[in-house]
């Protein structure tokens, strides 16, 4: 029953359509079988308080602009969870988890689970970054979602390690920004080693660390994901590029 915690680096709304990264996340899929669902932490959903999804069938939230007519028509009607949702609110405690139908599937959520489980056969719950926690507060209320893992659920967080796009190159950009690589590599170090201290302070990880999170809504559902090791876990990492110089599309998999 015990599943793995998985962060993907998502990137543009565009790889929902097809490319190499979706071809490794396919792979991912494989290797994960059906899980009894996800819950997934998508830098895309910011709340005041803690809201988590709670609909029969999430709809599909094209949360973008100006992008091509079958990337806003994009459907991935997977089930939501009514048992999972319960099981959040109950392990994060009724006065602070609140359900809700405002939200359902952001492109966070979609354009990765969409190669996962391309049949959209797993059922999927969000769970909203309460933007009056801190770093640590963030890490801490991760901490509450562990048994979940033994349950059959996967903890799953969609952001980037870096994400800075007023950097990035348009056209591609064959090298990264050196920056962003320093940083990149010092999330992995510190995730290889278990230093979640040092994640939580990401500031202090690597020289020009606020080039690389100019703001945190996509780094931290990757303490979401962090907050769920237990010592001596394996880490390992997928689809380990910055693309456009500025976006790590880096994927991390604890278990």
């Amino acid at each position: 029953m015990r599943q793995p915690a998985i962060f993907f680096g998502h990137g543009s709304p565009m790889n929902a359509l097809g490319g190499p990264y979706g071809v490794v996340w396919r792979d991912v899929g494989e290797r994960l079988g059906k899980p009894r669902g996800v819950l997934m932490v998508s830098a895309h959903w910011e709340t005041r308080g803690l809201g988590v999804t709670d609909q029969a069938w999430p709809p599909t939230i094209h949360d973008f602009g100006n992008f091509p007519a079958e990337l806003h028509a994009y459907d991935y009607p997977a089930p939501g969870s009514p048992a999972l949702t319960a099981r959040t609110v109950e392990v994060m405690t009724p006065d602070i988890a609140h359900p809700t139908s405002e939200w359902g599937l952001d492109h966070g959520t979609w354009s990765v689970l969409t190669h996962v489980w391309p049949d959209a056969d797993v059922p999927v719950v969000q769970l909203s970054l309460d933007r009056t926690l801190d770093a640590r507060g963030h890490y801490e209320r991760a901490r509450r979602l562990r048994p979940l893992r033994d349950e059959g659920y996967v903890i799953a967080g969609s952001g980037d390690f870096v994400h800075n796009l007023r950097t990035w190159k348009r056209d591609g950009g064959a090298d990264p920004y050196g920056w962003a690589h320093s940083f990149n590599e010092a999330v992995k170090s510190a995730l290889v080693r278990g230093d979640h201290d040092a994640l939580i302070d990401w500031v202090g990880l690597a020289e020009d660390a606020q080039m690389s999170v100019p703001t945190d809504e996509h780094f931290l559902p990757l303490l979401y994901v962090a907050a769920q090791a237990d010592s001596g876990e394996p880490v390992s990492f997928f689809n380990d590029v910055i693309d456009g110089g500025s976006i790590s599309m880096t994927g991390v998999r604890i278990g």
